[in-house]
C-alpha cells in the first residue's frame, strides 16, 4: 500500500473526477489517494464516482477554498 496525491486544484466539473479515474487506474487495490481541489462540486461529485466505482472515500477536509478527499483504491 502506497499513498499518491493529485492536484485538481483549479479545476472545475467534470475535470477533478476525470483526473481522479484517471489516476486510480493506475494504481493498487489498497493504494491511498489524497485529491486536493478547489471546484466545491467535488465534494459530492468526488463521492459520489467512489461510490459507484468500488472505491472508499476515507476522509474529507475542507481549509478555506481547497478541499482535500482521502481514497482507498479497491481493485476489484
Amino acid at each position: 500500500m502506497s499513498t499518491h496525491q493529485l492536484d485538481a486544484r483549479r479545476l472545475l466539473c467534470p475535470m477533478p473526477v476525470i483526473r481522479t479515474q484517471n489516476c486510480i487506474k493506475t494504481l493498487d487495490s489498497g493504494d491511498i489517494l489524497e485529491v486536493t481541489c478547489t471546484d466545491p462540486g467535488a465534494l459530492i461529485d468526488v463521492p459520489t464516482w467512489c461510490r459507484i466505482n468500488g472505491h472508499r472515500v476515507i476522509n474529507t477536509i475542507t481549509n478555506e477554498n481547497e478541499i482535500c478527499i482521502t481514497i482507498e483504491v479497491d481493485g476489484s
